[in-house]
């Protein structure tokens, strides 16, 4: 009992004191495990008994930390020149290009030049990326900070304010320390204004003026002096700026908000006043009066029955406008658009969205009462609204039975 308690007494001080053990490993036994010289690697891992070692092998090498079994030596990926061959001592060095390393998977031969790892804000690199692997990075220490991602700059020192100086924010990890100059006051004077700034007038005391004396206080004796007023001695014209600065930029942005709603209020406004306006405002062009006999002459309706050379008239190539069809035709064009409203497919939002209206235009028609003519109304004021271009936007929606009515014969000419 008493050898065991004294085995446990030496290991729990060994543990205490690990830094002067090199290798920070103990062996069951509480002795220090001793770490394999370079050019050796570990043959069986200390335990028992203390670390057995080896000589590297050729083509093997042994790494830094002597507690490692010896490794195979890394192979350059093709293309890629070799600097220094590979020895017991050291792994094969590479010539990947600047912010590469060469990189193994594991204890494979094969390796492949990797791009190096960037420390990120609050990190310092303690090893650069480079022969000897992969960028080494640490957290800074209370006193460092690191304001950007890094592959090569360590953490640097926080800066101090001068004596001319206020801090405005302590040093962080991420950031150094932030200064501001104690002459960025607000309420002091300006140079160019006349005279300094009165003095403070405090209850029972009279004005008090650099270069002159107190007024006797009631009951005989000397006043005590008044304090002079410098704002800028407590630092809090500094907050100040800062505050107006924020408040102002609040300001500005709710302006520009409120700016960009009337803006966007304004554009659909005036979307749905043209298309009220096309939807009030369309009128019939079909029956005209063409001689003092009395006769109207329906002349589209000439046009819709002359027959075409040999064979039906192709829909795709009508030039006809829509705004020329006859009322009632567009009436019935209108009706069975206004059928198909309950189904998704083939309804008149469809065929909105095959014209090319946006999802926005076509809720402005939706507010009418017949968004159906709203829409045709609106379509047929553009250039180039003809009935082939129609009945091929009919085409695409599957809506045949809109485009037949379209095309079909036409009823001759009214008599009246």
């Amino acid at each position: 009992m008493d050898a065991l308690w004294v085995c446990t007494l030496f290991l729990f001080v060994n543990v205490a004191l690990g830094d002067a053990c090199v290798s920070g490993q103990f062996s069951q036994s509480g002795e220090c495990c001793s770490p394999c010289p370079p050019g050796h690697g570990v043959e069986v891992e200390c335990g028992m008994e203390d670390t057995k070692c080896q000589p590297c092998p050729e083509g093997m090498f042994s790494s830094s930390d002597g507690l490692s079994p010896c490794l195979p030596c890394a192979r350059c990926p093709a293309g890629i020149p070799e600097l220094t061959s590979c020895s017991a001592t050291q792994d094969t060095h590479c010539d990947c290009d600047q912010h590469f390393y060469l990189w193994r998977d594991g204890k494979s031969a094969a390796g492949l030049c990797a791009a190096c790892t960037m420390c990120g804000r609050g990190e310092g690199v303690v090893r650069l990326c480079g022969a000897q692997g992969n960028t080494q990075c640490q957290p800074c220490r209370p006193g460092t900070f690191s304001e950007e991602k890094s592959d090569i700059k360590p953490c640097q020192v926080c800066s101090q304010c001068s004596d001319t100086e206020v801090e405005i924010r302590a040093c962080q990890l991420n950031s150094d320390t932030l200064c501001m100059d104690k002459k960025l006051h607000i309420l002091s004077r300006p140079p160019e204004s006349d005279g300094p700034l009165a003095a403070p007038r405090l209850p029972g005391l009279g004005l008090v003026n650099d270069g002159e004396e107190a007024s006797p206080a009631p009951g005989g004796g000397a006043a005590p002096r008044a304090p002079g007023f410098t704002p800028q001695d407590d630092g809090r014209s500094n907050h100040i700026l800062v505050y107006v600065s924020v408040l102002a930029a609040v300001v500005l942005g709710l302006l520009l908000y409120v700016a960009y709603k009337c803006w966007t209020s304004y554009k659909q406004k005036q979307a749905l006043s043209k298309a009220r306006a096309a939807e009030l405002g369309t009128c019939p062009e079909g029956e005209k009066l063409h001689s003092d006999s009395g006769v109207f002459l329906d002349s589209h309706s000439l046009q819709d029955g002359q027959p075409s050379k040999g064979s039906k008239r192709d829909s795709k190539q009508d030039g006809r406008l829509y705004i020329n069809l006859p009322p009632h035709r567009q009436e019935e064009v209108e009706r069975l658009l206004q059928e198909g409203s309950g189904s998704r497919r083939g309804s008149w939002r469809t065929l909105g969205a095959a014209l090319g209206y946006e999802p926005e235009q076509m809720d402005l028609f939706g507010h009418g009462e017949a968004p159906v003519h709203t829409l045709l109304s609106n379509w047929a004021q553009q250039e180039g609204s003809t009935l082939g271009l129609l009945c091929s936007a009919l085409a695409r929606i599957e809506r045949p039975d809109v485009a037949a009515a379209l095309t079909c014969p036409a009823q001759g000419v009214s008599v009246v």
